[in-house]
């Protein structure tokens, strides 16, 4: 009789420090750390650039067990994203750096982070005020990782006397995340016989603040109820594109949130919505969703089939010219859809077609439309799009800190543009008009302008087959129409006096 035994999975940490703060050593303590509590444990590291162009990266993995009799872990060289379990930086901006490259990731990873900062040569050589906004990189940092904890590890280090390499050392161990004892670590400090005391107490200084903050909601975190909105919409963005869409999601969304209370109800509509904006649908999508099995399953619950039963789905299409050309690269969909707009209307329905996605030559099409997906970004509606959310968020940006009702009004503006085909045509318009008219307006929000928008949305969503124009708002002058004179009304007139 055999019994299998698997080996267990590493925990890696990530260090990210910048020249002659200590990292290499601090490496080296948590190598020297592993070995004494027996663990199998192996570190890299990647030299970064001087001048504060770049930082040093130091990897490390180890079991949290001993390795089994006959049995050795094979330890990667290099962090892999989204593989990271504890990435430790010594300064602010390093810490997003590493959340940029991936390595921190929302379902994984503890970022520790300095909350100070070391401007870059970037930030230096500005003509005014170059400095990037700490407030916008806690906030960034905080959301990309699933615990986040920003300590003030300089000012530790400052009041101890000792490198940050220390206080470092202190906060990844006050994280819980070290499978050994405290002694072992004051113990491997001791060994190096350089600076103990002091390295000691900021050690110490640091641990009690990390274990402390952990325990304590993290400050920079998105309220519960904007964070579910946020993973979700990042969900939504991983299904309907790929990670990096996903990423930029989470870009815009903190975009808006550093304007704000991160509580405001407008803050979280508007991540609804955007996180619905962004995954539109076109043919590429609605062929996605045909044919997945999720959608086979349900589509014979509903029908009540048996399992020996058979089942035929019939998809009934009628693309249009329009849609043709916004799946289309950018310039031949722009060349397209001039050539269509001198013989067809735009919307025009193109000759209707019927596919059985229950057969080979049904899905096998629609699949082979569904895989256009990883071209969509150069698409024309693609770039579209992009645009008129960019200038929706700018909006936005705008209005959130100064007017909350117009805010919350301008947040719901993007539910006209829904559907597709010819819904969403007149949604587009709709919407269009309604933003140029009242959301893309000079001078500060006010309550007149908050309902104005409000009443345009609710009566373009009452009526989407009008697509009338919005309300006036106040103040606005009527246009003044000059018709041409009527000769033979003149000469009436005429007789007549």
């Amino acid at each position: 009789m055999t019994t299998s035994m698997t080996t267990p999975m590493p925990t890696s940490i990530l260090i990210a420090a910048l020249g002659g703060e200590g990292g290499g050593v601090l490496a080296e303590w948590i190598v020297d750390a592993a070995l004494r509590a027996g663990l199998p444990v192996q570190a890299t590291s990647v030299p970064g650039v001087a001048q504060r162009t770049g930082a040093t990266s130091y990897y490390v993995e180890f079991l949290d067990a001993p390795a089994q009799p006959g049995r050795q872990p094979v330890f990667a060289l290099m962090p892999l994203p989204g593989r990271v379990d504890v990435v430790l930086a010594s300064e602010l901006l390093e810490g997003v750096r590493m959340a940029e490259r991936g390595f921190v990731s929302p379902q994984q990873t503890l970022l520790i982070t300095a909350s100070h900062r070391v401007l870059t040569t970037t930030e230096k050589m500005a003509m005014g005020d170059g400095r990037f906004d700490s407030q916008r990189l806690l906030a960034a940092a905080a959301t990309s990782a699933r615990q986040f904890l920003a300590l003030d590890l300089l000012a530790i280090a400052q009041r101890r006397r000792t490198a940050i390499s220390a206080v470092m050392y202190g906060a990844l161990a006050g994280s819980g995340r070290l499978p050994w004892s405290r002694d072992i670590d004051e113990a491997v400090i001791r060994a190096r016989g350089v600076g103990v005391e002091t390295s000691l107490a900021g050690y110490a200084e640091a641990f009690d603040a990390a274990r402390d903050g952990l325990s304590a909601p993290a400050a920079g975190a998105l309220p519960p109820a904007l964070a579910d909105i946020v993973q979700r919409g990042e969900e939504r963005m991983r299904d309907y594109q790929d990670e990096s869409y996903a990423a930029r999601y989470r870009a815009r969304v903190e975009s808006l949130r550093a304007t704000c209370d991160p509580a405001s109800p407008a803050l979280e509509e508007a991540a609804r919505q955007l996180a619905l904006w962004m995954s539109y649908e076109d043919v590429i999508r609605v062929a996605d969703l045909k044919t997945r099995r999720e959608r086979f399953e349900r589509v014979r619950a509903e029908a009540m089939a048996g399992p020996h039963d058979v089942l035929e789905i019939r998809e009934h299409l009628s693309p249009g010219l329009e849609e043709v050309a916004a799946i289309a690269p950018r310039r031949l969909g722009l060349a397209l859809r001039r050539r269509v707009g001198h013989t067809h209307a735009v919307g025009t329905r193109g000759k209707g077609m019927t596919l059985a996605t229950t057969s080979v030559h049904g899905f096998v099409l629609l699949r082979l439309l569904a895989s256009l997906r990883r071209w969509r970004p150069r698409s024309l509606r693609f770039h579209e799009e992009q645009a008129a959310i960019d200038a929706w968020l700018a909006a936005l940006r705008e209005a959130l800190p100064r007017h909350a009702g117009f805010a919350a009004a301008l947040a719901e503006l993007p539910r006209l543009r829904k559907g597709y085909s010819d819904t969403f045509d007149r949604g587009r318009t709709s919407y269009q008009r309604i933003f140029d008219a009242l959301a893309s307006r000079s001078g500060p929000p006010d309550d007149a302008a908050a309902a104005a928008l409000r009443e345009a949305i609710t009566a373009a969503l009452a009526e989407p087959e009008a697509a009338a124009p919005p309300p006036r708002p106040q103040g606005a002058g009527q246009p003044i129409v000059w018709h041409a004179r009527d000769s033979t009304l003149t000469s009436d007139a005429t007789r007549e006096s």
